[in-house]
């Protein structure tokens, strides 16, 4: 819980010398949270109680997100401090990662991951995912796109432009023209912005190029994982914490991971059939000792309900049930 998260926030303070941010998304299995536009006024918030300051160590936890989101917050993180810092506890991924780059420098500690920066594609036009509401779509990755193609070519050996063209034709019967628009802009934006935010680690413009190519092609899948170790080859800035300093990290990491279930996967049978089926998840944190916690949270109640019977499937005497997963609220709150 926050309250007893504090002392665990002014302990890494003092040991860093800088003022805390923390933010978390969850990646619990049912009710995973991503890095999105709407944390931009919760982090201003946060950042105008803190004030101007000389450090800003950034504690952060996520799969990814949106792109424009994690170059908003880290352009608005370095407007509150002269130096920005990520302590990275053990996932930074994606959109994640790209905040890490445009740090001054990067804490990790031994189970600590990078990822590569390529993005997903996500609108309303992209391909549905079969059996899913209609407002959920299959993300389309930018590097799955540029494999697609780069297998034809260059394993394939196709070379005939009028066979090129039917390859690519095969594509966009599956995902739609404007959305295979989008992952060239989005590629050729995250390249861009990669580039920008690493000057602020490295000098040798050659140096760049080499791990932007690694972060966005190069790695060879959005799942690949970087550590520590590897991170530092490449040229990133990259500190080892001193024990205590680690045992403050982990012990912080320990209390968000048990608060937020990340271990637990959500149950809505279980739930259901337990009682009341009532139900509040935090999916998402935004804390500091001055700012207090903003929590993204989705509560709800799982419900079982009858399921009527299929044509011609026996019935055996045994009455079907469903889940039924009525939301109640989600969005953020506020506890000082």
């Amino acid at each position: 819980m926050y309250k007893n998260r504090k002392s665990l926030y002014e302990d890494l303070e003092n040991r860093l010398k800088s003022k805390l941010l923390v933010y978390i998304t969850s990646d619990r299995r049912g009710f995973e949270t991503q890095i999105a536009r709407d944390v931009i006024d919760i982090f201003i918030n946060q950042l105008d109680t803190i004030g101007n300051v000389s450090k800003i160590s950034l504690y952060l936890y996520t799969r990814g997100g949106e792109t424009a989101a994690a170059w908003n917050i880290i352009n608005l993180l370095k407007l509150y401090c002269d130096e920005l810092q990520v302590i990275v506890p053990h996932k930074a991924h994606s959109a994640g990662t790209l905040i890490c780059i445009g740090a001054n420098s990067i804490i990790m500690t031994k189970q600590a991951t990078l990822g590569p920066i390529d993005p997903n594609v996500n609108t309303f036009l992209n391909p549905p995912i079969p059996g899913a509401p209609p407002q959920k779509t299959f993300p389309v990755s930018v590097e799955a796109v540029k494999g697609y193609l780069a297998f034809a070519k260059e394993e394939l050996s196709i070379k005939d432009d009028a066979a090129l063209a039917s390859i690519m034709i095969k594509l966009s019967d599956a995902v739609h023209p404007l959305v295979l628009g989008e992952v060239y802009r989005s590629r050729a934006q995250i390249k861009m912005l990669a580039e920008k935010l690493l000057t602020n680690q490295i000098e040798d413009p050659e140096k760049i190029q080499q791990i932007i190519e690694f972060l966005c092609s190069d790695s060879g899948s959005h799942d690949y994982t970087i550590n520590r170790r590897e991170a530092k080859n490449m040229g990133l800035q990259i500190d080892k914490p001193d024990e205590e300093v680690y045992k403050s990290i982990k012990a912080i990491y320990d209390d968000i991971s048990s608060e937020l279930g990340f271990e637990t996967p959500f149950d809505l049978v279980s739930l259901a059939r337990a009682g009341s089926g009532s139900y509040s998840i935090k999916r998402a944190l935004i804390e500091s000792i001055a700012g207090g916690s903003d929590y993204f949270v989705t509560q709800g109640k799982a419900t079982l309900v009858p399921m009527h019977a299929q044509p011609g499937m026996p019935q055996f005497g045994i009455q079907q049930q469903g889940i039924q997963d009525e939301r109640i609220y989600e969005g953020w709150l506020r506890e000082l």
